[in-house]
């Protein structure tokens, strides 16, 4: 049987996965039991729904529209430094989410780049403040989902095509718009599911209540109406929406594609024509613009702010750093029992790290504070409960990076180490775990870039002594100190880049030698 006999033992992964399901789904929990005993939802609440299904449509549809040129661009050319512009395009992910807002505010705000360049101010707050940043995190990740289905195509197809005389609109005709209704449906389904759970962006670039997302009104009617019932009914509709949204996802993920080939590079005989370079090349230059200018705005900007920081932003810049070195050690402990545990054939329990892609941080901070609140105080956990939701919302990342080696691992040395009679810890402590530094390293630097820059849970427990430096940056900028919150988001970007690239080289470095 596939359990009896395994190289590594699937109990500690087991517990970890456990803990997990226990703390997401008693935190649903809570928010449903909570939610029954609400008053029901006013008119401003219905609009908060309104207006999160309308802009996660605008921003998936603009997202995924605009990224089919670029991904198409990208597949058709080959330049001097694309490598390390698809790698840029995986940058917004991890790069702090109210440091990209205040870029952006640099580039297109009222006194913008963009107000400068016209001589009139443009307005950035409201509806269209919030899909421009949601296109600005998007655009990298559809393009990255939609050139996968460029690369997918075999390289015999398009000399097939050549040699049958095919030119661009045929391409398109016969490989281009076949992958594409496999490939957007899947894009857009995974671009709505994560603009539903928008808080940052809507705190910062909301217009006021026609304005206001789910997240945003769970956050008031906790934070500034103390209503509970009211919170935990919004969360209950958030669920809703993203599980509806992520089931879709997974649905139109699936479908037939062209088959195998020989793993030959790809060469495009098509788009060589002037129009089609220049369009291609404009396409490219205008994603690229889109995404460097407003961090070489954060940059112009927060150099001369560092000096004027207050002490506060230092003290909130330590606490980010504790936090994120704790989320980051609580990931590891969960992802790497749980990967092995998945390598040696307890498929099932991958589904405990899916788990936080079903509810929001801000849900399971709301869960975690109803559970809190009758015992203790909530705001004197709000440091460690942040790291614990940080490292869950990374998990299901972590095992994307974590498992497939793990699987080839086991797989290569499992029998072996079984037949020196070498199973549990000795197998984990010199086979599994030196062959997986770099994987475990880059999911370290992923879970300490993403806890770094998080702004939901402690949005919901900070009090005025204790903050992590996003939400510092917040305050700054309600106060009107955007000088002061530009240095703030320099300093926050160069700490997230800083650790991820720490753990990600010393991960690489350790596996090289």
């Amino acid at each position: 049987m596939a359990h009896r006999a395994q190289p590594v033992s699937a109990k500690p992964g087991i517990g970890a996965a456990l803990c997990v399901a226990v703390l997401i789904l008693g935190s649903l929990l809570a928010v449903v039991l909570r939610a029954e005993a609400g008053r029901g939802l006013g008119p401003a609440d219905w609009q908060a729904v309104q207006f999160t299904v309308v802009q996660a449509l605008l921003s998936a549809g603009l997202s995924v529209g605009l990224a089919v040129p670029v991904a198409r661009a990208l597949a058709r050319r080959r330049f001097r430094g694309r490598r390390m512009l698809i790698t840029l395009l995986g940058a917004p992910f991890i790069l702090p989410v109210i440091v990209a807002v205040l870029g952006l505010l640099e580039v297109f705000g009222r006194s913008g780049w963009i107000s400068q360049l016209l001589g009139a101010p443009v307005q950035i707050y409201g509806l269209h403040g919030v899909v421009l940043a949601h296109v600005f995190f998007n655009l990298p990740l559809a393009t990255r989902l939609i050139l996968q289905g460029w690369q997918e195509i075999p390289a015999e197809r398009f000399r097939l095509a050549a040699q049958l005389g095919a030119g661009p609109r045929e391409i398109r005709t016969l490989l281009e718009y076949p992958m594409l209704r496999r490939a957007v449906p899947g894009a857009l389904a995974v671009v709505f599911a994560i603009c539903l759970t928008s808080f940052a962006v809507a705190l910062t670039l909301g217009g006021g209540p026609r304005a206001t997302t789910i997240e945003l009104a769970i956050y008031q009617a906790f934070r500034f109406d103390f209503d509970l019932g009211r919170a935990a009914l919004l969360s209950c509709i958030q669920i809703g929406l993203t599980v509806g949204a992520a089931l879709v996802a997974l649905r139109v993920s699936s479908g037939d594609g062209f088959g195998a080939g020989l793993d030959r590079p790809v060469q495009r005989w098509d788009g060589q024509g002037l129009g089609l370079r220049v369009l291609d090349g404009g396409m490219i230059g205008l994603a690229t613009a889109f995404l460097v200018l407003p961090l070489i705005a954060i940059v112009l900007s927060g150099v001369p702010g560092l000096a004027r920081l207050p002490g506060s932003v230092w003290n909130a810049a330590l606490w980010s750093v504790m936090v994120a070195l704790a989320s980051t050690a609580i990931l590891l402990l969960l992802a790497v029992p749980i990967a092995a545990a998945i390598a040696v054939g307890r498929q099932r329990l991958e589904l405990a790290g899916l788990l936080g892609l079903a509810a929001s941080p801000l849900v399971i901070g709301t869960g975690l504070f109803l559970m809190i609140h009758p015992i203790a105080d909530p705001f004197a956990f709000a440091l460690p409960v942040t790291a614990v939701v940080n490292a869950v919302m990374a998990l299901p990342f972590a095992l994307r990076i974590l498992v497939p080696r793990a699987r080839q691992v086991v797989a290569e040395f499992g029998r072996l180490g079984m037949m020196l009679d070498m199973s549990g810890w000795p197998f984990v402590r010199f086979v599994l775990l030196p062959r997986m530094r770099a994987q475990i390293g880059f999911a370290a630097g992923l879970a300490a870039a993403l806890s770094m820059g998080d702004l939901g849970v402690i949005a919901l427990f900070a009090d005025p002594e204790v903050a992590t430096l996003p939400l510092q940056i917040y305050r700054l900028m309600g106060a009107y100190r955007m000088e002061a919150a530009a240095g703030g988001s320099l300093l926050l970007l160069v700490l997230s880049m800083s650790l991820f690239w720490i753990f990600d080289r010393g991960g690489r470095w350790h596996a090289e030698t």
